[in-house]
């Protein structure tokens, strides 16, 4: 039997109205794109309210209604898991309460923001009670399984994901964590995923940068994943991870080096992946716009053409070139 980190979850995007309103009409029909494709729901779960859908951005009644519309629309067809952040402690666990009510599967937590003593300057290591005392105060309120968002200021390898000492810690720490989030480059990735096999009880690997999957089946370090990515290549990803669950590898290479990697490979540009993820997905017709709430930037009309290229190069259906031009930026 698999376990909730086992899964293939989609960091679900949040479409917005022209004012910035929550677009709750379009919200439905974006996550009928991902309950309606088979595949998707035989190994896929959702992730409401991550980094990905603008959580930052969000008060804690919008993040519950959120909730609730993703729960009314997913009626037990795939696991959900549900984003808790907020500014103060007391919130994200008035907020981890919200989500239990509502009735998720299991509850994703994110490191804290506010001062730079628990961001850009945080020690993970040598202070992991930063986070973790946040972690535990949501599980006792909660009691549900966690998977975490581990971002920090660290210094290579794990930029920006958490150290692998503290990584160990923590889940050493805090029975309830069933999954991590992989938040590195290639050789962070490395380290902490084997750190992570050789704990006492399974804490699964679940991939994000979806740029590197190909690699990260290769090596057996991907249990499941916590990605973006699929905001805008669901089906083409499912191809690639179907072929190399049948062990096709001139299947799998087909498809990655088919356009796959190329178009992922622009996305994953840290510094503008959530602004592209919203344009790949407005690009392909599944949300009516890429509009995200400020200090979000807009996406400059040079990502818009050479999204729309390279979703094309990769096979994706995508809206007609003449309705992508959003003239001046916000």
């Amino acid at each position: 039997m698999r376990s909730l980190g086992d899964v293939c979850y989609a960091a679900v995007l949040l479409p917005f109205t022209p004012d910035l309103k929550v677009d709750e009409y379009a919200f439905r029909h974006y996550l009928r794109y991902f309950l309606g494709d088979p595949r998707f729901v035989a190994r896929g779960g959702l992730c409401i309210n991550p980094e990905a859908g603008e959580i930052f951005y969000l008060t804690r009644a919008e993040k519950r209604r959120v909730l609730e519309i993703a729960m009314e629309e997913v009626g037990g067809k795939v696991p959900v898991i549900a984003g808790t952040w907020a500014l103060t402690t007391d919130e994200v666990v008035d907020t981890a309460r919200d989500a239990k009510a509502l009735g998720v599967d299991g509850i994703f937590v994110t490191p804290p923001g506010g001062a730079q003593d628990i961001t850009s300057c945080w020690d993970a290591d040598n202070y992991p009670e930063v986070w973790s005392d946040q972690i535990k105060a949501q599980d006792r309120a909660v009691d549900l399984p966690i998977i975490t968002h581990p971002v920090s200021g660290s210094a290579a390898p794990f930029t920006p994901g958490l150290p692998v000492a503290a990584t160990v810690a923590i889940c050493k720490e805090i029975p309830n964590i069933v999954g991590w989030k992989m938040t590195y480059g290639y050789d962070g990735y490395r380290i902490v995923g084997k750190a992570l096999r050789q704990l006492p009880r399974r804490v699964s690997v679940m991939a994000a940068l979806a740029s590197r999957f190909h690699e990260y089946r290769a090596t057996d370090l991907f249990d499941g994943t916590l990605s973006g990515f699929w905001n805008y290549g669901m089906e083409s990803m499912l191809d690639h991870l179907d072929a190399w669950d049948r062990r096709d590898i001139d299947a799998a290479c087909a498809v990655w080096q088919g356009g796959l990697s190329q178009l992922h490979e622009y996305v994953a540009d840290m510094g503008r992946l959530h602004v592209r993820y919203k344009v790949a997905a407005w690009l392909r017709g599944h949300i009516p716009n890429p509009f995200m709430r400020p200090p979000m930037p807009a996406p400059r009309q040079i990502e818009i053409d050479t999204i729309y290229g390279l979703l094309k190069a990769a096979g994706l259906s995508v809206i007609d070139q003449k309705e992508t031009a959003l003239g001046v930026r916000r």
